[in-house]
């Protein structure tokens, strides 16, 4: 791990809500005048969109699984790479995978390329003196064969919710916002769980603290449900490792007065009412960001 040019990793499956957290800690940095590098899970991906298709039926035709949450959709090593030259130098390399037609306009006019949805820009440099690396995305902490990303990470943050909600939350976006229907999202899901269960849930074990959402309304059948369980219809349990607490010292007893209505369930864990989420978040993970500054400014000066 790097002190002088920290790393952020916020790692969740698919629907599982990272994009959430990355939000409290977006409004952090807006709040402490944070310049951070932003680095997003999907540009990584080894494939754009029309080659993963046509990957993904190769793949289905020889018996094989393929999905985004495998080692073979994704170019980890330069994962890797970038999250180890940037803590050594505060420099490396990134792209963007364009989403969105708005994306690709804003790109492709930052760049004179013509780029379109589904594809990627090209690696740039990232821009100089920032303060810090944060990344979003499926493999923030992944450990697997010649791939060790994790070490190389100072904060890792887990995003957990239930698999029930998690696959609630994908079966809704996909739908409302990528027109997919429910039964090509439920293929989705059983192609990629060979793939979660390998390689994104393990990663819930190194990470220094995790945010998991549980439902407090039936979510018992996932694939009909109609409708999100809202965030006052949950409890977020938040979970930290012993690392963690060692290094970080974190004041539950503060947090328990501050978070109406939260209670420890075990010495490691605490658990908010679901409409605090956003809350807790920044009450535990600013101090923890300020002190890595702080740590960090020394180092450089």
């Amino acid at each position: 791990m790097s002190k002088k040019h920290p790393v952020i990793s916020v790692t969740g499956s698919s629907g599982a809500g990272t994009s959430t957290v990355k939000r409290a800690f977006e409004h952090i940095f807006l709040m402490e005048n944070i310049k951070a590098a932003i680095v997003e899970g999907d540009s990584y991906h080894k494939y754009n969109r029309l080659e993963m298709r046509e990957v993904m039926k190769q793949a289905t035709a020889e018996g094989r699984n393929m999905s985004h949450f495998g080692l073979d959709a994704n170019v980890l090593d330069k994962l890797e790479a970038l999250f180890k030259e940037y803590g050594e130098t505060g420099n490396g390399q990134r792209r963007y995978y364009l989403h969105s037609t708005e994306e690709a306009e804003y790109h492709n006019g930052r760049l004179g390329t013509e780029a379109k949805p589904g594809e990627f820009t090209p690696w740039e440099s990232i821009e100089a003196d920032t303060d810090m690396l944060f990344y979003e995305g499926l493999h923030g902490g992944i450990v697997a064969k010649d791939i060790d990303v994790a070490q190389h990470v100072d904060l890792l943050v887990g995003v957990v919710p239930i698999v029930n909600l998690e696959w609630i939350q994908k079966i809704h976006r996909d739908n409302a916002e990528r027109g997919y229907s429910a039964e090509a999202i439920v293929d989705t899901i059983l192609r990629r769980m060979p793939d979660y269960v390998n390689y994104i849930a393990p990663q819930f074990s190194r990470t220094h603290i995790n945010f998991q959402r549980v439902p407090t309304v039936d979510t018992s059948n996932p694939f009909i449900c109609r409708d999100i369980p809202t965030l006052d219809e949950s409890f977020v349990i938040i979970h930290t490792n012993r690392c963690f607490r060692e290094k970080f010292s974190i004041d539950f007893p503060y947090l328990l007065d501050m978070i109406h209505d939260s209670f420890m369930s075990r010495h490691t864990t605490l658990v908010v009412p679901g409409g605090k989420m956003g809350f807790a978040m920044e009450l535990i993970l600013q101090p923890l960001i300020d002190s890595m500054l702080v740590e960090s400014k020394k180092l450089q000066s």
